[in-house]
């Protein structure tokens, strides 16, 4: 008797999930209908051509930056360059050691510094891989309008 009033609940739940899985599609075909793309009806058939690739000057004067604590931008073209955990090619000009022979900017000391203001030997891990702040500067038009001003007192330097 056990095993059948189990079968029962279980053929109930059964047609109970069906029913709630029936309900769920038509919904969410529903709503699928109603969502829109801000870029407007995709062609899934057209593959879209790609941009070119932005401009970026070999070797330009230093970049003015537009907010405080802004990470220098970089003047000069880095494409090629490898920066792993083997090799950073931007120390090859910008480390204390080669900076004046190169005539490059020198890293700051606290590119030096550990989390908790450690003093180290060598550039910290935390600021090995130079482009996560710092990019090169291209010939590239805003991607949105936007009314962002710059800092007034960094101009004036």
């Amino acid at each position: 008797m056990h095993n059948i009033l189990n079968e029962k609940k279980n053929g109930f739940r059964a047609v109970l999930l069906a029913g709630l899985l029936s309900i769920l599609g038509v919904t969410g075909m529903a709503l699928a209908e109603d969502v829109h793309s801000l870029r407007g009806a995709p062609e899934l058939d057209v593959v879209p051509k790609a941009e070119p690739m932005k401009k970026i000057h070999r070797d330009q004067e230093t970049i003015a930056r537009d907010y405080v604590l802004q990470p220098p931008l970089i003047p000069h073209q880095i494409r090629g360059y490898r920066i792993d955990k083997n090799s950073n090619k931007c120390l090859s000009c910008h480390s204390w050691k080669n900076y004046k022979q190169t005539g490059a900017t020198k890293i700051s000391i606290t590119h030096f510094e550990t989390r908790d203001s450690k003093q180290l030997a060598d550039v910290s891990p935390l600021r090995y891989f130079c482009t996560q702040c710092h990019v090169t500067q291209a010939d590239a038009k805003p991607l949105i309008k936007n009314r962002f001003k710059s800092v007034e007192t960094l101009n004036n330097e």
